[in-house]
């Protein structure tokens, strides 16, 4: 059975990081002498005493996870922390319904990036650093981020990693798991100061890039100006965006093989980051000549446009930097798909994962062989190694689960009133954690606010279980998973 004393234990203690960051909330709000102080006071101080009640209900636990406890921990964390997350925004105001504020929350911390405050510039700075921090946090995991920090608190961290973790192959730099999340914390966290750096220099104030560095490197959209980077109007800002989302859509494990062990051919051997950079060039391209034929776009802004774009959709972030909404809307399949694909497994991208795609198309190619030699052996492979024919099962299981959820998705908000192409793309954003503004990228004025609440509560537990990778989540809906054997 769950040993929920360990849960209790760990979600306790997790409760106070929550608890610390909204206290740079505070700090935030304090600087700038608005109205957010009390509200992040009142949530700091709450989230602390159900840290202490769960770590009460917790106390004399053994320091030790079972993978049945692990998928507990990393469902219930991502629940939870949403649930406290919501707080400032319904202690201040900004946001008063409880199904929005959870909506907001849950969409933050799984980077998707899908808002229902249509006017983010009359929040006060509190708020928005809040929602940019909210991002950050989830980008890589809530509970990896513990290993990192915390080691000792996480006795089963292998287990927790796995529930947690993206991509099919969870891939190690270390012996040591704890040692490899300091790692790709640290690059984590080299990547944001870097794009926070770049954005300052391109032009933002202070407190503009540390945001948008944060909901940058996480792949997350979230935007502290209404038009997102369009505000700024700048062609240098664009092109940083696109240089730091890319990279933060490269597995974490390459990156650091490639930087600091200085193995940069690392890069270009690799199967996955090969089909990465593949998609984007192509795609590019095709986009940069429909907008060069059929808009007259001059070539850079043809170039920008289409890179950005594309970049934004293949890595989940979400961002805009042109009126989408005008394109040919070929344009909008062709980022639909690249939005589908996602980025590289191990990195804070969500999607179906490149990896995936690979193993996906190497599966029917070697059908269609099968056809002409049906004696031949015909392995799959990736970066030179066969993958076992239980991974290619969770594949296809994977890739029907997050078919049919979209369907069903799709189908419901479909009986629901709200037209065809929004409810495709609302369901396939929400599932692939990419969030984009529905009125920026399908043309009709629609927001996320305007959807109804069932339907906002049905996409939240999208949401955690795209950013999971559906799995997590729903064994915990299946029967045996209860059962004491």
């Amino acid at each position: 059975m769950v040993n929920f004393r360990i849960v209790y234990k760990i979600i306790g203690s997790l409760l106070f990081i929550e608890a610390i960051f909204m206290g740079w909330c505070l700090a935030i709000a304090f600087i700038h002498h608005e109205d957010d102080t009390l509200a992040f006071l009142l949530s700091m101080l709450l989230t602390f005493g159900f840290g202490f009640l769960f770590l009460f209900l917790g106390r004399n636990a053994e320091n030790a996870l079972s993978r049945r406890d692990a998928y507990v921990v990393v469902t219930a964390t991502w629940t939870i922390f949403s649930v406290f997350g919501m707080f400032p925004f319904l202690i201040h105001g900004s946001i008063n319904n409880l199904c929005d504020a959870f909506f907001e929350t849950m969409s933050g911390f799984t980077t998707t990036g899908a808002s229902i405050i249509d006017d983010v510039e009359r929040l006060p700075h509190g708020i928005l650093f809040w929602r940019s921090l909210m991002q950050w946090i989830g980008g890589l995991g809530i509970v990896f981020f513990t290993i990192a920090i915390l080691p000792s608190l996480v006795g089963g961290s292998v287990k927790v990693f796995a529930a947690e973790a993206t991509g099919p192959i969870k891939a190690k730099m270390h012996p040591r798991l704890t040692t490899t999340a300091k790692w790709i914390w640290s690059i984590y966290l080299l990547l944001t100061i870097g794009c926070g750096l770049s954005f300052w220099a391109a032009g933002m104030d202070w407190f503009q890039a540390t945001n948008y560095s944060m909901t940058t490197t996480a792949t997350g959209g979230f935007s502290i100006h209404n038009d997102g980077l369009l505000f700024f109007h700048s062609p240098t800002i664009d092109y940083i965006a696109v240089l730091f989302q890319f990279l933060s859509g490269i597995n974490f494990t390459l990156l650091y093989i490639s930087i600091f062990k200085l193995r940069f051919g690392a890069l270009l051997k690799n199967t996955e980051f090969k089909f990465y950079i593949v998609i984007v060039l192509v795609t590019t391209l095709w986009i940069m000549y429909l907008l060069l034929t059929r808009l007259n776009y001059d070539l850079e802004h043809a170039f920008r446009s289409a890179l950005f774009h594309v970049v934004s959709f293949m890595t989940t972030t979400g961002m805009f930097g042109d009126d989408v909404a005008q394109w040919p809307r070929v344009t909008w399949i062709i980022l639909g798909i690249v939005m589908y694909i996602g980025a590289c497994a191990g990195s804070t991208s969500g999607g179906f994962k490149s990896i995936r795609s690979v193993m996906l198309l190497q599966v029917v190619r070697n059908n269609f062989r099968q056809i002409l030699h049906p004696n031949a052996v015909l392995p799959v492979k990736i970066n030179g190694q066969s993958i076992p024919q239980s991974k290619l099962v969770a594949l296809f299981a994977f890739f029907s689960l997050t078919i049919l959820m979209m369907l069903f998705t799709a189908a419901v908000m479909i009986v629901a009133g709200i037209d065809n192409t929004n409810a495709v793309v609302i369901a396939l954003s929400s599932v692939s954690n990419v969030g984009p503004s529905l009125a920026n990228e399908v043309g009709p004025s629609m927001s996320w606010s305007m959807l109804p609440d069932y339907i906002k509560w049905l996409l939240c537990l999208l949401m955690l279980m795209g950013r999971l990778e559906i799995m997590t989540v729903l064994v915990l809906f299946t029967p045996a998973f209860w059962k004491e054997n």
